[in-house]
C-alpha cells in the first residue's frame, strides 16, 4: 500500500492523468504559493483568476463606501453601483471629481485602495511580463509512435517538427519508456528506462526529426507488443531542448504517449517532398500522417 498524506484528517488526491500518476497529500492548487499557481494557470485560467481578484477588492472596498455614504460627496445613498464605480476609479487613480472623500473615514479608506490599486496594478504587469517572456519550444509531434520495420530491425520512431520558421538548432532529444514490471518476488513496480535513440542530437533543427530506437536483445522493449505494453501499462516520455534563435533563449519541452498510441505495423508517411532543384517543401498537416509498414513485422 501506498504511503497517503493527509491534510485535516482526509487524503487529497491529486490527478495526473496524463502520466497515469494519481498522488495524495499534494494539493492540485498551491494557494499558498501564489506565483506558481499564476505562472502555471492556462490563459483563460489567470485572465479569470485576475478578474476574480479585481472584483474582490472593488466590491470590497465598495462595501466600505457603502457602510457609510455621506463620507463621499455626492454618493447617493443605498447606492451600491455609486459605490462599486467610486471604488474602481479610486483603485485607478481616475479622479473623475463627481465624487470625492469628504470625511477623515473616506480619506483613510480612498488612501488605502489607491496603494493596493497600485500593488495589484504592479503584480499583474510582473506576471504578465513572466508569462510572455517565457520561452516556448512550439514543436509539433505526431499523435502516434510507429514500431516499423528498418534495415531488417523492428524499430520505434517518433516524429517531431519545428513549429516556427526561423532557425532552431543544437536540438537534444531524450526517449525514456516507464513500465510495470513484474520482480522475481512477485511484487510489481515502475521502471524507467532510456532508449537508446540512433540519433539523440541535431545541429540544426530545420527538417522534421525522426526519433529512431532500434528493438534489440538489448531494449528494454524487446519482447513487448501493442498488448503487453498495454497490459505493462507502458508511457513513452520524450523530452527536447534546443535553442531558439529569434528568441536568443533555451527552449525545452515533453510529450508523452500511453501504450495505445504505439503502433505496431505501422510506419510515417512522407510529408517532405522535393522539386526538380532540390528545394523541399513541408507539409506539417502530414506530420502524424500514418500508413501500414510493407515490411513483415516479427513478434517483438
Amino acid at each position: 500500500m501506498p504511503h497517503k498524506n493527509h491534510h485535516h484528517g482526509k487524503p487529497i488526491p491529486v490527478g495526473r492523468a496524463e502520466f497515469g500518476v494519481s498522488e495524495f497529500g499534494v494539493s492540485r492548487f498551491e494557494f499558498h504559493d501564489p506565483y506558481y499557481l499564476a505562472v502555471s494557470l492556462s490563459w483563460p485560467g489567470f485572465a479569470v483568476a485576475m478578474l476574480a481578484c479585481w472584483l474582490a477588492i472593488n466590491l470590497g472596498f465598495a462595501l466600505l463606501y457603502a457602510l457609510s455614504p455621506g463620507d463621499v460627496t455626492n454618493l447617493a445613498p443605498g447606492s451600491f453601483a455609486d459605490a462599486f464605480f467610486f471604488s474602481i476609479e479610486t483603485m485607478t487613480t481616475v479622479g473623475y471629481g463627481v465624487m470625492a472623500p469628504a470625511t477623515t473615514y473616506a480619506h483613510i479608506v480612498s488612501a488605502a485602495e489607491i496603494v493596493t490599486g497600485m500593488a495589484f496594478t504592479a503584480i499583474v504587469t510582473g506576471l504578465l511580463f513572466v508569462r510572455f517572456s517565457r520561452p516556448n519550444a512550439k514543436l509539433i509531434y505526431a499523435d502516434d509512435v510507429v514500431v516499423a520495420m528498418r534495415h531488417g530491425q523492428p524499430t520505434l520512431m517518433l516524429r517531431v517538427a519545428s513549429g516556427r520558421m526561423t532557425i532552431t538548432s543544437s536540438a537534444t532529444a531524450r526517449l525514456l519508456v516507464r513500465l510495470v514490471e513484474r520482480k522475481s518476488d512477485g511484487v510489481f513496480v515502475r521502471s524507467i528506462h532510456e532508449l537508446r535513440l540512433q540519433e539523440a542530437h541535431m545541429p540544426l533543427f530545420v527538417m522534421p526529426w525522426t526519433l529512431m530506437h532500434v528493438i534489440d536483445e538489448t531494449s528494454p522493449l524487446y519482447g513487448h507488443n501493442a498488448e503487453t505494453l498495454a497490459r505493462g501499462n507502458g508511457h513513452l516520455f520524450v523530452t527536447i531542448e534546443a535553442r531558439d534563435h529569434a528568441l536568443a533563449a533555451q527552449v525545452w519541452d515533453i510529450k508523452n504517449y500511453q501504450a495505445h498510441h504505439i503502433r505496431f505495423g505501422m510506419r510515417f508517411a512522407n510529408a517532405v517532398t522535393l522539386d526538380e532543384t532540390g528545394h523541399a517543401t513541408i507539409d506539417l498537416a502530414r506530420i502524424g500522417l500514418l500508413e501500414p509498414d510493407s515490411d513483415v513485422m516479427p513478434g517483438v
